[in-house]
């Protein structure tokens, strides 16, 4: 029975509405997560190198992660999911890593939200559809002294091929309204985010020297009832943090309805 201890305990943390943090022994996201260039290396030519116990052994799964400090083996093996022939030595491989030093330095941090990374090596490689592009959001909130029963409004405008679509929503915080205004624009579009929604919504603010201004990074978790994923974005701006996880949330449930056809 110890091959279903992680989806007792994923299943246990949904019913409680608990978030099970990612360094849990076993059980967690990141319990059996590998980064690194050799440390990699070394976890594809022997697993029991670095891991006491075969993930699947407690129904959890091996992750390795991409970063800057991973190396260029990792990546290789993402890209050749989409491109196979795809050589260590390709200028499309170094380009693929530049792109992600690039955005590591502004703030993303793509371990927790590797769908985020999955979007960018597609993109990368013009092979991710643009299902929607966005006109304009506005948000409204209020405080007054009744604000808790106020909640938040937006409004979002997007286009999907020659159509557009403008509609609003209200939601328990900013990001809840965007999250729904959003949805809501594009379901008439594609039925299927109808069944998707919010999970669980983490912001961190980054680090900066005196002359610049804060960023911050928001951690996106989404699922649609079968399926839970991670998505990332970065900006001065939390609201446009959010969106562009939020976006990146969307685009990666649509890709995935799209590849069941």
């Amino acid at each position: 029975q110890m091959e279903h201890l992680t989806s007792a305990c994923r299943a246990l943390a949904d019913t409680a509405n608990l978030s099970l943090p990612g360094n849990l022994p076993y059980v967690g996201s990141a319990a059996f997560a590998h980064k690194a260039g050799m440390h990699v290396d070394a976890v594809n030519k022997l697993h029991a190198s670095f891991e006491h116990i075969s993930p699947g052994a407690v129904g959890n799964k091996r992750r390795r992660l991409v970063g800057e400090v991973s190396g260029k083996s990792s990546l290789l093996r993402l890209v050749r999911r989409y491109q196979p022939e795809i050589s260590k030595d390709s200028p499309k491989l170094a380009e693929i890593m530049d792109q992600l030093k690039r955005m590591e330095f502004a703030g993303y941090q793509f371990e927790a939200a590797e769908e985020s990374l999955d979007l960018l090596i597609r993109r990368c490689l013009h092979l991710q559809e643009k299902f929607f592009e966005l006109d304009h959001y506005k948000i409204i909130g209020e405080y007054p002294l009744f604000a808790q029963l106020s909640p938040s409004s937006a409004i979002v405008k997007v286009r999907v091929g020659q159509e557009s679509s403008l509609t609003s929503a209200e939601g328990n915080g900013p990001v809840h309204a965007l999250d729904l205004a959003l949805r809501r624009a594009l379901i008439p579009f594609y039925p299927c985010l109808a069944g998707m929604q919010l999970a669980d919504y983490k912001v961190r603010v980054l680090e900066s020297d005196a002359t610049t201004a804060a960023g911050v990074r928001v951690l996106i978790e989404s699922t649609d009832g079968e399926r839970t994923w991670r998505t990332v974005g970065v900006s001065a701006d939390i609201l446009e943090a959010s969106f562009l996880a939020l976006s990146d949330s969307i685009e990666y449930k649509l890709t995935l309805e799209k590849e069941k056809i």
